[in-house]
C-alpha cells in the first residue's frame, strides 16, 4: 500500500541498465548528457509499425535493451503472435554484435522447456540480423518486485522453476550470463519463462576466434555489448575469468536474495562500489530482514552466493534439491484457506466492485476463526481474475485449501457457487449453488463460512458464531454504497480516498448505524492527511468519524484500529495505544492494527516495541513488504 523508495544503485540498475553502460558511467561523469545522448542513438533502429519483417508485421514497439530492440509482431504464414528482437541500426555494422545475437538463437534454439522462451528463427532484414522469438504475456519478475518482496510460499514456485529451466539449459551446454528479474516473465497462468540468451554462449565458446582473456576483458569495457548486468554478475564474471555453470547459479542466488528481502546483496554507490562489495564482502544474513526465515533458504542463498565457484553449489541440480526440501508437505498448514477472487459472471466490469466486495468480506469472516489460517487480501489479489487451478494456487500459495466460485447479479437476484478444493489433490471437499434474493447476502456469507468450517472439522466457539453471524448493516443499499467505496480505497491514490469517502457517506446516509462506513470514512481522512493534505479538517473528521464507529459498535475492532490511527496522528499516543490493544484483543488476525500501532510507537521513540509489532504484523500478513523493510529502517536508524 505504501510506495518505498529503491536506493539510488538499485534505482540505476533495475532499468535494466548493463555492466557496459554501466562501465561507460564509471569512467565519465555518470549523468553525461553527451554519454546517454551516445547510448540512445545506439539504440535506435529503423523498424516502425506496420512494417514487415520477412513474414512478420511489426505491430508494437516493446522495450530497448543492452543487445537488441524488442516488438511484437504478427507471423503473417503461421497466423501468431512473436517477440522480434533485432540488432540496434549502429551495432548491425558490428560484426562481434552480429555474432553475438545470432550466437543468443544458436544457443537458445537448442532448448526445449517449457519455463524457457521457444526461439522460433533467426532471419535479416535490411542487413540486421533479428530473431523471431515466443512472445510471452504477463509481467517481468522486476515489475513484481517493484511491489515489494515475495512471500517464501510464493518464491518457492517461481524459484524452482527457473531453476528446472537454467537446469535444462546446463545439461545442452548453454549458459545464459544474465540471470535478473528482467529476464525473467511470469506469464498469465504463473509459469516463469527464462528470456534473453543474447550473452548465453556455449560451453567452449566464451570468447571469439583468437581472443585471449584480456581482449575479452577490453571488449567487455569499451563496448556497449555487454557481459552481464554488474549486481547480479558472479565474481569470475566480473574478473573476465572463464565461467560455467555456477555463474548462472551465483545470479540465481542474487534473485532469490532479491525476492526474498527487497534488496541486492551487493550494495554501493556506484558500479565500482558494487564490484568491490561482490568481489570482498558478504551479504548481510536474510534472517537480518525476515527473523522467521526457513534455515533452508538460508543454506541455499549462501551455498549460491559463495564468492569461490569451488565453494558454490555445483549444478541446477542441486539447487533443485534443496528446494524440494524447502516444498516438504510437513510445512503445510493443515487447515489453512485461500479465498480466490469469485469470477464475475454478471456481464459488466461494473459489478466487478460487488464481486470483489464479496470475496473481501468472506475472507474477513474467515479471519474471525482462530484455528484456521486464512491468506489475507493482499496474499491473493496476485490470483484475480487469472485461470490457474487450485492446487497451482495451492502449490504457490502453500494453501491446504482453496475457495473458488463464481457470483452473477441480475436485479434483485444473486446467484453465487462456491467449490472448497484439496489443493493437493484437486478434488472438491465442499460445493454449494445460491439462488436469492440480494438482500440474503449477508445470509449467504454466513452459510458458507460455516459450511467451510464444518468441511474442516472446526468446531466454533460462541464467541465466533456470533461474530459472523453479526450483520454489518440491515439495508443492502448501504452495502452496496460501501462496498463501491471499499474498491476506490484500494487504489490508494488521492482520487480513490475522496470517491472512497463519499461513496462511505452514501451508506450513512441511507444507515446512520453502520459502523464499518464510519471506519472507512474515518480511514480516507487519516490517509489524506498523511499522504496528501495534512489539514485540521482531515484529522478533524477522522476523529469524529472514529469515535462514532466505536459508539455504534464497540466490538468491531477495524473500529479500534481507525480510532487508534487517528489519535496517533493527534499524538495521543497512550490513548491511542489503548485503542490499537483492544483491536488487537478483538481481532488478533487483523494486519492494520499491528502495522499503524508499530508506527505509532516508532513515532514515540520506542524503538524496540515497534520492531516487535512490525514483526508480527509479518507473521499475520507474510506476503506484506512494509513491515520487513520497515524493521530495517529501525536497525539503521
Amino acid at each position: 500500500m505504501w510506495n518505498v523508495r529503491r536506493d539510488r544503485h538499485s534505482d540505476l540498475f533495475e532499468r535494466g541498465e548493463s555492466a557496459g553502460l554501466a562501465v561507460f558511467r564509471l569512467v565519465g561523469d555518470v549523468d553525461s548528457p553527451s554519454l546517454l545522448k551516445y547510448y540512445a542513438l545506439a539504440m535506435a533502429t529503423s523498424l516502425s509499425v506496420g512494417q514487415t519483417v520477412s513474414h512478420y508485421r511489426i505491430t508494437a514497439k516493446l522495450g530497448v535493451g543492452g543487445m537488441g530492440v524488442v516488438y511484437r509482431a504478427g507471423d503473417l504464414s503461421l497466423e501468431r503472435d512473436a517477440a522480434i528482437k533485432v540488432l540496434p541500426t549502429q551495432a548491425a555494422a558490428d560484426p562481434d554484435a552480429r555474432r553475438r545475437l545470432v550466437n543468443e538463437a544458436r544457443a537458445a534454439s537448442r532448448l526445449n522447456h517449457p519455463n524457457i522462451a521457444t526461439i522460433y528463427e533467426v532471419g535479416e532484414c535490411e542487413g540486421s540480423p533479428f530473431i523471431a522469438m515466443e512472445l510471452v504475456s504477463g509481467e517481468s519478475l522486476k515489475d513484481v518486485l517493484l511491489r515489494g518482496p515475495l512471500p517464501p510460499v510464493r518464491l518457492l514456485e517461481v524459484a524452482r522453476q527457473l531453476a528446472e529451466g537454467l537446469d535444462e539449459a546446463h545439461e545442452a551446454g548453454v549458459l545464459h550470463r544474465d540471470i535478473k528479474p528482467g529476464n525473467i516473465m511470469l506469464d498469465s497462468r504463473g509459469r516463469v519463462k527464462i528470456l534473453d540468451f543474447g550473452l548465453s554462449v556455449l560451453r567452449g565458446h566464451e570468447r571469439g576466434p583468437g581472443e585471449g582473456e584480456d581482449a575479452f576483458i577490453t571488449r567487455t569495457a569499451t563496448q556497449w555489448t555487454t557481459g552481464g548486468t554488474v549486481p547480479y554478475m558472479s565474481p569470475e564474471q566480473l574478473r573476465g575469468d572463464p565461467t560455467d555453470a555456477r555463474s548462472d547459479i551465483f545470479s540465481f542466488g542474487v534473485v532469490v536474495y532479491e525476492c526474498l528481502t527487497g534488496r541486492l546483496p551487493f550494495r554501493g554507490e556506484t558500479a565500482v562500489d558494487i564490484m568491490h562489495a561482490t568481489l570482498r564482502e558478504p551479504p548481510t544474513p536474510i534472517n537480518h530482514f525476515l527473523g522467521d526465515v526457513s534455515h533452508d533458504w538460508e543454506q541455499l542463498v549462501s551455498r549460491c552466493l559463495a564468492k569461490s565457484p569451488e565453494q558454490r553449489l555445483h549444478s541446477m541440480t542441486e539447487v533443485l534439491d534443496l528446494l524440494k526440501r524447502l516444498s516438504a508437505p510437513s510445512t503445510r498448514t493443515e487447515k489453512s484457506v485461500a479465498v480466490l477472487y469469485f469470477e464475475n459472471l454478471s456481464g459488466s466490469k461494473e459489478d466487478e466492485y460487488f464481486r470483489d466486495g464479496i470475496t473481501e468480506d468472506l475472507i474477513t469472516e474467515l479471519l474471525k476463526i482462530r484455528e484456521l489460517r486464512v491468506f489475507p487480501r493482499s496474499a491473493v489479489m496476485s490470483y484475480r481474475d487469472r485461470s490457474l487451478t487450485a492446487p497451482q494456487v495451492g502449490r504457490e500459495l502453500n494453501a491446504a485449501f482453496v475457495l473458488e466460485g463464481s457470483v452473477r447479479r441480475a436485479g434483485n437476484h444473486l446467484r453465487l457457487n462456491a467449490q472448497l478444493v484439496d489443493a493437493s489433490s484437486g478434488h472438491g471437499v465442499w460445493a454449494e449453488r445460491y439462488d436469492r434474493q440480494l438482500e440474503d447476502v449477508f445470509a449467504i456469507q454466513d452459510e458458507i463460512v460455516q459450511s467451510i468450517a464444518k468441511a474442516l472439522r472446526v468446531v466454533l466457539t460462541e464467541k465466533e458464531k456470533r461474530a459472523i453471524e453479526k450483520l454489518p448493516t440491515a439495508d443492502i443499499q448501504a452495502y452496496d454504497h460501501y462496498l463501491r467505496g471499499r474498491q476506490y480505497f484500494h487504489q490508494f491514490r488521492k482520487k480513490g480516498f475522496d470517491f472512497a469517502r463519499q461513496m462511505f457517506a452514501r451508506a450513512i446516509v441511507i444507515d446512520p448505524n453502520f459502523a464499518r462506513a464510519y471506519a472507512g470514512v474515518a480511514d480516507c481522512c487519516s490517509f489524506l492527511y498523511q499522504y496528501w493534505e495534512a489539514s485540521e479538517i482531515n484529522l478533524k473528521e477522522a476523529d469524529v468519524a472514529s469515535r462514532k464507529a466505536l459508539e455504534l459498535d464497540p466490538e468491531l475492532a477495524e473500529a479500534h484500529a481507525s480510532r487508534g490511527l487517528a489519535l496517533s496522528l493527534r499524538k495521543r499516543y497512550e490513548e491511542a495505544k489503548t485503542e490499537f490493544e483492544m483491536s488487537i484483543r478483538l481481532n488478533p488476525k487483523l494486519f492494520e492494527a499491528y502495522y499503524f500501532y508499530a508506527r505509532a510507537r516508532f513515532a514515540e521513540g520506542e524503538l524496540e516495541e515497534a520492531v516487535r509489532l512490525y514483526e508480527q504484523g509479518s507473521r499475520i500478513n507474510p506476503d506484506d513488504y512494509q513491515c520487513p523493510v520497515l524493521v530495517a529502517a529501525v536497525y539503521m536508524s
